[in-house]
This record gives C-alpha cells, structure tokens and sequence, in this order.
C-alpha cells in the first residue's frame, strides 16, 4: 500500500497502523540512508549496525517528531548524528587524534571487500576521506545523494551560505589532492 508522507507520518504515529507504515518506512529510505552513512563510516558492518540504531530511534521517537521539517530530513539528521557519533566513540575508545580516525577510514575503503570501483573511483573516495568530517558530509550530501542546499541545512542545522562555502572548499580540496595524486 502507498501512503504520501503525511499519511506516512500520521499512520507512524498511530497504534493500529505503526506496523505497517514502519516496514514501508524501512522499505523506502533503507537504501538511501545505508549508503549516506556508509560513505560516513566507510565500513560495512559498522553501517548496518548504525542503521539498525537510526530505525530503532524513529520507532521509539516517531510520536515525538513534530513535522517542522520532512520525513526525509528527519530521517537523515538521525542517521547523520548517529554516524558522527559512531566516529566520535570510535576516537575516545582509540585514544586517537582524528587524523588517525580519518587513516582508520581510508583503511577501511582500501581493505573493503564490497567495494568494486575502478583506480579513478577509488583515488576519487580516498581523497574524499582526506577532507574534515563535516565538508565530506556535505560534499556526500551534495555530491552523492543529490540534495538541495535547503535540505542539508535542515539535516545539519548550518545556514545555506556556510554549506555553500564548505562545499565550494572541498570541492577545490579534492581537486588539489586528485591534482598531487597525479604527479
């Protein structure tokens, strides 16, 4: 059965059809938020754990959201706090400064056994991973999943010219490490 957002959400919120509407709630932003966070946390499993986290968050959550912004955006800030989260644990646990986190990162693309790009898609990731937690995020956003300046503003809670700022950096980032990775 198909239900706009707003059925969804009301169909969410209601105890006989919360069942229902959470599994077309899964079935529809499943694959979208794997690979948002994936391209976060850069590992498989550590995705699908992140994932499962975020689903049992708007479970338990859902009768609190207050439809200031999308189903959508919502969904994504979980999964995106969930993510910065995960890598914020992962640094207190190491004991590790972050560009060590970031060396984990790049270390999980170049060992990860579902990845199948060629050398240019690869180089391409690795240099993603080289920019700070919050301009790949964005540069993700904006890249990958194709979103509207106005969309990663609510996900991040940033103004529209400050995500505009940090994705023309990043952009000029990948460009100079692509550039040094070349001679």
């Amino acid at each position: 059965m198909e239900f706009n957002e707003k059925d969804l959400i009301a169909n969410l919120k209601s105890e006989k059809d919360r069942e229902k509407a959470f599994q077309i709630l899964v079935k529809t932003y499943q694959q979208r938020l794997y690979w948002h966070i994936r391209k976060i946390v850069m590992n498989h499993d550590d995705t699908d754990d992140i994932l499962q986290n975020v689903f049992i968050k708007v479970w338990k959550n859902v009768d609190g959201f207050r439809e200031d912004s999308s189903l959508f955006t919502w969904l994504f800030r979980i999964a995106t706090n969930e993510s910065l989260s995960h890598l914020q644990k992962q640094r207190r646990h190491a004991l590790v400064p972050m560009n060590e986190v970031n060396d984990y990162l790049v270390e999980s693309l170049e060992s990860d056994a579902y990845f199948d790009g060629d050398d240019i898609q690869r180089r391409f990731q690795l240099a993603i991973l080289k920019l700070p937690n919050k301009q790949r995020i964005i540069f993700n956003m904006k890249y990958f999943d194709e979103l509207k300046y106005e969309e990663i503003s609510q996900v991040l809670n940033t103004s529209i010219g400050a995500l505009k700022a940090s994705y023309h950096f990043a952009v000029k980032k990948i460009e100079e490490i692509l550039k040094e990775d070349q001679k």
